[in-house]
C-alpha cells in the first residue's frame, strides 16, 4: 500500500525542524486542499501525509511554511524573509510509499525522493 510521509531538518542549526506547518494538495483535476500536518520534536509528522484510500496516484504539492518556522527558532532573518513559503510539487505513479524530505536553512533547502 502506498503512502506519503515528510522529514524536516533545519540544516542551519543542525535539529529537527519541530512545529513546521505543511499543507498537503491534490492538483490533479485542479489544486485541491487535502489537509495540514505540523512537524514533531523529530521534525516528523506522527502519521502518514496521505494513505490508504487517501493515496491515489497523481500529482501533488506540500506547502512548508518556513518562514514561520524559522522566525520561530529566533534566527536573525532578514525582511522580506529569503524564504518564506516553499512550494514542493511532485508526482506520485506507483502505489509505493513515497517520503519527501526537505533540508532547510534560512537561505537554501535541497528535497529529494527517499525512503
Amino acid at each position: 500500500m502506498g503512502k506519503l510521509t515528510t522529514h524536516v531538518l533545519d540544516t542551519g542549526s543542525g535539529n529537527p525542524a519541530a512545529g513546521l506547518r505543511i499543507e498537503v494538495y491534490r492538483l490533479t483535476g485542479g489544486r485541491q486542499k487535502l489537509g495540514e500536518v505540523a512537524t514533531n520534536a523529530d521534525g516528523r509528522v506522527d502519521a502518514p501525509i496521505l494513505e490508504g484510500d487517501a493515496f491515489q496516484l497523481g500529482e501533488y504539492e506540500l506547502v512548508f511554511h518556513a518562514g514561520a518556522y524559522l522566525e520561530s527558532t529566533g534566527q536573525d532573518l532578514p525582511d522580506p524573509k529569503f524564504l518564506n513559503i516553499i512550494p514542493l510539487r511532485f508526482g506520485m505513479a506507483e502505489d509505493k510509499h513515497y517520503h519527501v524530505p526537505l533540508l532547510l536553512s534560512a537561505f537554501g533547502y535541497s528535497t529529494y525522493r527517499g525512503s
